[in-house]
């Protein structure tokens, strides 16, 4: 893999108002400026430098992960960056983002299913999987669950073995890795790069940010890239480090460990006896690189274009895709049943529904038809505030929670936006309506609504219709609104908007706002309600122990005992709706 003059710059957003500036250098700052380098199969090269000196975003840009302004020439064999080979490439990131319930063996088999070659079946995948368990030492914790958060489950060096191996069950000719030592221990940080270097010596090429490596893990690096401020300080073999810059005049005045004393003058610090501050330290490492270093390592990136073999484009087929579309449907549909279910059916969860359907029960307990009318027409409609409230804010938090798996399998090409969704979509069902169906089924009775078959069936399904718009609704307004707080907030909004016109609470709602109603859930849902247990000519009994029609009472006659099909076709529009919108969000 060869770059050449590598740069990238931002626009900076301006905040201030009146006061903000309007010059041209404010709005764009400059991340990486002309990086040049070179790494070749069995070599592993390591980026060094200071929080904020663009190593990240070089190792992202290198990777074909970073779009925007980037400048300069990127190849590997001398082709350039093709989403086939994205899917090809190793790249860990510096966060471990894994399924916390799923097991080693579990994560590994599924990553196995969707980037290995479709030729394979199913049970030469998970071969291949245990294999890389075997290699990366992870056979002790192999049936442990990977854990997070609150949830215990195996440790931190593991987890990061884990995120390599996921990258390995490709057998990649290229690693990428961000940071892969970061928060671990001395030990176990030896023990991973150690794994990385076992894997260069086989043949790949490696290539990592590493923040503040020891002594015992420099001496492993093949070659050393040293960043400041996004400028190039040092490009070459690590052992070669410490002559170049005693050439250049600066010199370790006690015997230290080489990466700290790098990382020191990356930051602008000197030992020796001058007084030159940080900014001059800098530019002078800045000049030298340029006057004794840029020209060889640029003449070193050039010879060696007509030496790499072409081996990615014959050796290895490459295609965009490794597995069928039905077969990513498959895996994930099976890997997020597996996964959803602890979160969907959380003891707190359950806890919760089962609380509130007996709460309701015992607070509406047997309101007949007959006498209690109003009662069973409210209890009707907390029906619709509840189950559309509820799944709403669920369907919110569920991108928020897959997000950055998402970004993560999606950039390095394991299956279509289409199947995931498709089989989030579908997963979900089970854990979507079981609740709802328990709870109905509690305070039906309890309550003592219809109690023949069809309008027992009926209500159920109007609750569970209800529910899948909700949920819809729900992930439209959390793939539209990347941030969760905004997200929640204008769900809160938007629910309570739906449900104050929808012909319980206002009986005569005003011209110029009633067109809220015809977008509301709540209105449809209601008035399938009450369609399910009340039909034309059914009566109460009225004051003075009169008999009176129940499409008479006000509420009933507000909303209405007519126009099903309307209405259900309404929600079916909403049904899909709100779910293409939440597709095409998560395409941007």
């Amino acid at each position: 893999m060869q770059f050449e003059d590598v740069a990238y710059k931002i626009n900076i957003k301006q905040v201030g108002g009146f006061l903000k500036k309007n010059d041209a250098e404010s709005q764009e700052k400059l991340i990486l400026k002309g990086i040049t380098g070179i790494v070749l199969p069995s070599e592993m090269l390591v980026m060094l430098g200071p929080s904020g000196s663009g190593k990240t975003t070089l190792l992202t840009a290198l990777g074909g992960r970073l779009g925007g302004h980037l400048a300069g020439n990127i190849t590997y064999n001398n082709k350039p960056f093709s989403n086939a080979m994205k899917s090809n490439t190793g790249f860990v990131a510096q966060d471990d983002v894994l399924h916390p319930h799923l097991t080693v063996t579990e994560t590994l088999v599924y990553t196995a299913l969707l980037r290995l070659p479709k030729t394979l079946t199913k049970e030469q995948k998970s071969q291949h999987a245990e294999a890389v368990i075997t290699q990366l030492g992870l056979s002790r914790c192999k049936d442990s669950i990977i854990g997070g958060g609150l949830l215990k489950g195996i440790s931190g060096g593991e987890r990061k073995r884990v995120s390599i191996a996921q990258e390995m069950m490709i057998n990649p000719s290229l690693l990428f890795l961000d940071e892969p030592t970061s928060g671990l221990d001395s030990t176990t940080s030896q023990r991973i790069v150690f794994t990385l270097w076992e894997l260069a010596n086989g043949g790949r090429t490696i290539v990592m940010t590493i923040h503040q490596p020891s002594s015992r893990l420099y001496y492993m690096f093949h070659k050393v890239l040293l960043l400041s401020e996004g400028n190039p300080l040092y490009f070459g073999k690590g052992s070669n480090a410490l002559d170049y810059f005693s050439s250049v005049g600066f010199v370790p005045s006690v015997a230290m460990n080489p990466a700290d004393f790098l990382l020191d003058l990356a930051n602008g610090i000197s030992f020796d006896d001058s007084c030159e501050d940080e900014i001059a330290i800098k530019q002078t490492l800045v000049c030298s690189y340029k006057e004794n270093l840029s020209e060889s390592v640029k003449s070193e990136v050039g010879s060696d274009h007509n030496q790499v073999h072409d081996s990615i484009d014959h050796d290895k087929k490459l295609k965009r895709w490794s597995s069928t579309w039905c077969q990513q449907f498959d895996v994930l549909f099976r890997r997020g049943l597996k996964e959803r279910r602890h979160e969907s059916f959380s003891v707190l969860k359950i806890a919760q529904v089962l609380l509130v359907a007996i709460l309701c029960g015992l607070l509406w307990w047997q309101s007949d038809t007959s006498r209690h009318l109003q009662d069973q027409l409210g209890f009707l409609f907390f029906y619709c505030g509840f189950w559309v409230t509820y799944p709403v804010f669920l369907g919110i938090f569920t991108f928020s929670q897959d997000r950055a798996m998402l970004r993560k399998e999606r950039a390095s090409g394991m299956y279509h936006l289409s199947s995931y969704f498709m089989a989030m979509t579908l997963g979900d069902l089970p854990m979507d309506l079981v609740l709802p169906t328990v709870f109905f089924i509690i305070t039906y009775w309890m309550v003592g609504l219809n109690p023949t078959p069809g309008s027992f069936f009926s209500g159920l399904f109007v609750l569970l219709y209800s529910v899948l718009c909700s949920k819809g609704l729900g992930l439209a307004i959390g793939a539209v609104i990347v941030d969760i707080e905004s997200a929640s907030a204008f769900g809160t909004v938007l629910t309570l908007t739906f449900f104050l016109p929808s012909g319980f609470y206002v009986q005569n709602v005003p011209v110029f706002i009633r067109w809220i109603k015809y977008i509301s859930i709540n209105q449809y849902s209601y008035k399938l309600l009450l369609l399910s247990q009340y039909k034309p000519g059914e009566t109460y009994t009225c004051g003075n122990n009169k008999t009176c029609l129940v499409e008479h009472f006000d509420i009933v006659k507000t909303v209405g005992l007519d126009g099903l099909a309307t209405y259900v076709v309404a929600m079916t529009i909403m049904l899909v709706g709100y779910r293409l919108i939440a597709y095409f969000a998560l395409m941007r």
